[in-house]
C-alpha cells in the first residue's frame, strides 16, 4: 500500500532497490498504484512504457516521467543514491521533516 509499504531500515532499502530500475518501479507503484499509468494531461489510463520510468499516453501521446513533479524530477543522480540519502535523513530524524 502506498505510504505504508516502504523500507524500514537501510538494509531494507538496499534489498528493495538493487538498481535504478527497481527504484523507478517502486515510484511508479507509489504514483499510480495497482491500477497502473494514468495520464496527467487527459486522464487516460492506457499508455506504453517506453523505458523504465517513462510512459507515453495512448490517447494524447504525452510523455510522462514517473519522477516529474517529485523531488526526483530532473535529477542526474542515480535514484539508488538519492533514495539512500533520503532514507538516511528519515532514520536520523525519526521521519522526513522530523
Amino acid at each position: 500500500m502506498p505510504g505504508v509499504d516502504f523500507p524500514q531500515s537501510y538494509a531494507d532499502l538496499l534489498a528493495w532497490f538493487r538498481s535504478d530500475e527497481d527504484a523507478l518501479d517502486y515510484l511508479e507503484w507509489l504514483r499510480w498504484g495497482e491500477c497502473g499509468f494514468v495520464c496527467p494531461a487527459c486522464g487516460a489510463d492506457c499508455g506504453w512504457r517506453l523505458r523504465p520510468g517513462l510512459w507515453s499516453c495512448q490517447l494524447c501521446s504525452r510523455r510522462v516521467s514517473v519522477t516529474a513533479g517529485t523531488i526526483f524530477d530532473r535529477t542526474r543522480t542515480p535514484l539508488t543514491v538519492v533514495h539512500g540519502s533520503v532514507d538516511d535523513d528519515r532514520l536520523e530524524t525519526g521521519g522526513v521533516g522530523g
